[in-house]
């Protein structure tokens, strides 16, 4: 009798898990659509909601609201050619011109389709590859880190369109900018001007 009441708690628990998801992925898609509120926004403003749940249908409903947002951010790429957030900019090329065509059911519909099947093997491959990657990202050091800005810079010169001395310039002023604030190691000042507003860096 004790079995079949925890089987019966363990199936009630889930089912709210998956409203809470359900949930989440709806206020995601709401929050999610309007331009410029990205994922991270929306999670920020819908973590209150999360305050009274246990751990794990926190983090459920958190994960809802953060694919709802990704996808709301789709909506408006392809209907409106305005991405709500960076990674919905490339869906504005081929889905604004399948809605100017009629076709924007179909765009939205492949858009989902794309997200759902590239979400499931990315969560897959993360939970694999995640141990592995994080021994290695530990035994990081200067040197791996200069050699790694080092590769981004060059990448920035070699992508660059038109001049490289431009791409070079560009790449410069970007490091400099990027030097703004105070050292996360030693709390050295650099290039501050004992502003205190650009102690936390140039943004």
């Amino acid at each position: 009798m004790f079995e079949n009441l925890l089987m019966g708690f363990s199936i009630s628990l889930d089912f709210y898990n998956i409203l809470y998801c359900l949930t989440g992925v709806l206020l995601g898609q709401i929050i999610g659509v309007l331009p410029g509120l990205g994922p991270t926004a929306t999670i920020a403003m819908l973590l209150v909601l999360t305050y009274k749940l246990d751990l794990t249908s926190a983090i459920i409903m958190l994960s809802g609201i953060y694919y709802g947002a990704q996808y709301g951010g789709t909506i408006t790429s392809v209907l409106l050619k305005i991405p709500g957030e960076a990674s919905a900019v490339v869906t504005c090329i081929d889905g604004y011109v399948m809605a100017l065509q009629g076709r924007a059911g179909k765009a939205l519909g492949i858009a989902a389709f794309g997200s759902f099947i590239a979400g499931t093997f990315g969560t897959i491959g993360l939970s694999l590859l995640a141990p592995p990657l994080s021994r290695v990202a530990l035994m990081f050091g200067p040197a791996e880190y200069t050699a790694l800005m080092v590769l981004g810079l060059t990448l920035v010169i070699y992508l660059g369109s038109g001049s490289n001395i431009k791409a070079i310039l560009m790449g410069g002023l970007g490091l400099a900018i990027g030097t703004i604030g105070m050292d996360p190691v030693t709390a050295i000042e650099r290039f501050t001007w004992s502003s205190q507003s650009l102690f936390e860096g140039s943004t």
